[in-house]
């Protein structure tokens, strides 16, 4: 029996080492017992992997493989190491194997890179920083209880984002601290370690009932995003509970009550610049008025027979930015992108690559929906060049406003409205290309080609690359 004891939970370069060591060795997944050191053993005395000559010719592993191991090393499980190191043997026989996401091991890794990446965006949705009274230069702590072993990874997020504060983030795995310069971990605490609530707090609480809409409450859904096993540490949980039980009465307030008209000004003076203003001139200053632009742009024909113009949405800063080709038919009546079929086929992908759309912004090259008419039916039509060119000042308006780190074409006609020339998607996916704003860009496949594909087995294959495409992009934009 081999035993490897890792240095920590999220070892891997540990696991690693070990796991090609004893891959080389011919060491069966069944021979080999893994243990964090610190935990409990049930080994008198620490066992190492035996050494020894390889027993066995070198082996390549998948890339696909090494993402995703670095993700399921962060979950909680205790047999991580175990199906890793079993999926990683398995490899010499199945050399498709990341591909079948039927497999059990597959799937159950997938799932568990899933869990991690859920625990990293709540981490950065429900930390709350508190003042440490009486330190200067001022500072801010935070307590949170990670679903997973999150810390390290999600770490550089908040110091990104808060560069300029000196702060610490307490878990009860471990701790990290940000000096205004490096970055440092220490052992976890208890919650008792953590600061009290500050005047701050107050505040807080009345911003946050301030914007609560009780008309669009659905508290399964903010359950689902907002699991109560975070509540403990909201400065604002203490209102929810009241807040969903007055819900009705004051959606009936609302509904009573006069309905107000909006001023139309603003909208009216977009759509009017949109329509007019030169290329270069009359950009948009903010998303508001690049959404009531985008719907009374004239800037080529296809507005004539569309039903709207349909702008990106998503985060106002996000870091990452998906660009399509043109509104469907049911964006087209929505208004709305990457809602249809494809947009499902879109979405699938995002949560088998662990992205977040909330935290993406999602756009079209071409924002009206060129189609051609049989019988009763709206086919769609692939933009040509000019019409790409017209509306690429909306794109580079959206790139400007949304400033993000990594842009992902999808499709062809995607790609040439991104990087301004024709970029074969098989010959380029699967890696970053430099942009002229310091973006970098990753081309792949668009998900409505997937749809389009009658071969199941290359269908699969075309969706594993797109997901695989999709995380490679998340991981850039980190």
């Amino acid at each position: 029996m081999n035993l490897v004891r890792l240095q920590g939970p999220t070892d891997f370069e540990g696991w690693r080492r070990a796991a090609r060591s004893l891959r080389l060795r011919g060491v069966e997944p069944n021979a080999v017992v893994w243990a964090v050191a610190g935990e409990g053993d049930l080994f008198a005395e620490p066992a190492g992997v035996e050494d020894g000559p390889p027993a066995g010719p070198g082996f390549r592993t998948p890339r696909a493989f090494v993402d995703l191991a670095e993700e399921v090393i962060c979950h909680r499980d205790g047999e991580r190491f175990d199906l890793l190191y079993r999926l990683l043997w398995r490899f010499e026989r199945e050399q498709t194997l990341m591909l079948d996401i039927t497999d059990p091991d597959v799937a159950r890794a997938r799932e568990m890179a899933k869990n991690v990446s859920r625990a990293s965006h709540k981490m950065k949705a429900f930390v709350r920083f508190r003042r440490i009274e009486g330190l200067e230069p001022e500072a801010f702590a935070a307590w949170f209880e990670p679903a997973h072993f999150v810390v390290e990874r999600t770490s550089g997020f908040f110091v990104r984002r808060f560069t300029g504060m000196l702060f610490s983030i307490l878990t009860p795995d471990l701790c990290c601290h940000w000096d205004g310069e490096a970055l440092s971990f220490s052992a976890g605490v208890s919650r008792d370690q953590a600061p009290a609530d500050d005047v701050l707090e107050d505040y807080w609480r009345t911003y946050y009932a301030s914007i609560f809409n009780p008309a669009r409450l659905k508290v399964k859904a903010m359950q689902a995003e907002m699991p109560k096993r975070y509540w403990r540490n909201l400065p604002e949980a203490r209102l929810i509970p009241d807040l969903i039980a007055t819900a009705g009465e004051r959606t009936a307030a609302m509904v009573a009550s006069a309905p107000t008209q909006p001023a139309r000004h603003a909208i009216k003076a977009a759509r009017a610049a949109a329509r007019d203003a030169p290329f270069g001139e009359g950009q948009p200053r903010s998303l508001e008025e690049l959404v009531a632009g985008v719907d009374g742009c004239r800037r080529c024909d296809l507005w004539k027979d569309a039903t709207q113009g349909v702008p990106g949405e998503g985060a106002a800063l996000a870091r990452l930015m998906f660009v399509g080709e043109q509104p469907g038919d049911q964006e087209d009546l929505a208004g709305r992108p990457f809602v249809g079929p494809a947009g499902q086929v879109f979405n699938q992908a995002l949560e088998k690559a662990g992205v977040p759309r909330e935290e993406t912004y999602v756009t079209n090259a071409v924002k009206h929906f060129k189609h051609e008419l049989r019988g009763k039916r709206r086919i769609h039509k692939t933009p040509v060049t000019p019409e790409i060119v017209a509306c690429r000042w909306w794109l580079d308006s959206e790139r400007r406003l949304i400033r993000p780190r990594v842009i992902v074409a999808l499709g062809a006609t995607a790609a040439q409205a991104v990087f301004g020339r024709a970029t074969p998607i098989k010959a380029n996916r699967g890696r970053a290309i430099q942009l002229d704003d310091q973006a970098q860009g990753v081309v792949t496949y668009h998900p409505s080609f997937l749809l389009r594909v009658p071969d199941a087995r290359a269908k699969a294959e075309g969706f594993a690359a797109l997901v695989e495409d999709l995380a490679l992009a998340w991981k850039l934009a980190a």
